[in-house]
């Protein structure tokens, strides 16, 4: 059965035109519900009620189901994990969130978003722990190119400095049906973890970025999804992923 499961999982790796303009509907219905969930954003809500919306939006838009329910705001956005709750949401507060989200066709789209609640303007820790998650996620993306080794993903990638940052549990990961091969973990994780492969056209992967600072504050979580092509990495989620 572990043959099987593998080979399953190495068949979905290169993705091909009709599951690629798939999931280009679907990241499409859910960039709409994004924005319906943003354009509705505004203190005292609660955390249910901002994601109920996004929930609503996949439906509506021939969406299948959500993995999890993670979105966090203010100081429950430090550490990262947690799920939607019945807190009320404040002016000046970050709000987070990963879509986990089967939407159209059965694709996948899986992004995350950190978001600044009212109208005023960022806090200079908000606004530098977001510029380290925007810079992960900008400098990471790059390296989705074909012919990259997974190895090279591992170690090559860049990320805050961990011992003043909490990070999230992979750097990379394979996206289609579902979240998918392959993996790519930490450094220090390579040798009970790693496994070598290589980036080949056709593969879709998530770049991941959390960043809550070890000394307090609110953190913030981005991820983006990536095509890889032969003429390098294209974005599918075009999303801003500004805080404003």
């Amino acid at each position: 059965m572990g043959n099987g499961v593998e080979m399953m999982e190495l068949a979905r790796v290169r993705k091909g035109r009709d599951e690629i303009l798939a999931m280009r509907c679907a990241v499409h219905a859910c960039e709409t519900s994004m924005a319906e969930m943003r354009e509705a954003l505004a203190p005292g809500m609660t955390e249910r009620e901002v994601w109920s919306i996004l929930h609503a939006g996949n439906i509506r838009r021939a969406g299948e189901w959500i993995e999890t329910q993670i979105l966090a705001s203010g100081p429950r956005t430090n550490p990262w994990m947690q799920e939607a709750s019945a807190r009320v949401i404040e002016a000046g507060d970050l709000l987070a969130y990963d879509t986990d989200l089967v939407g159209a066709y059965g694709m996948m789209v899986d992004v995350s978003r950190t978001w600044l609640v009212g109208d005023g303007q960022p806090s200079a820790t908000q606004a530098a722990t977001h510029a380290l998650a925007l810079e992960q996620i900008e400098r990471n993306v790059d390296l989705l190119r074909p012919g990259t080794s997974f190895r090279e993903l591992t170690f090559d990638a860049w990320s805050p400095p961990h011992a003043a940052y909490r990070r999230y549990c992979c750097q990379f990961h394979g996206v289609g049906q579902c979240d998918e091969f392959p993996e790519i973990y930490w450094p220090e994780q390579w040798d009970e973890w790693g496994y070598d492969g290589e980036l080949e056209p056709g593969m879709v992967l998530t770049a991941e970025s959390y960043v809550g600072p070890r000394a307090g504050g609110e953190g913030v979580k981005l991820e983006n999804q990536v095509l890889v092509t032969d003429s390098g990495p294209e974005l599918l989620t075009e999303f801003p992923l500004a805080l404003r």
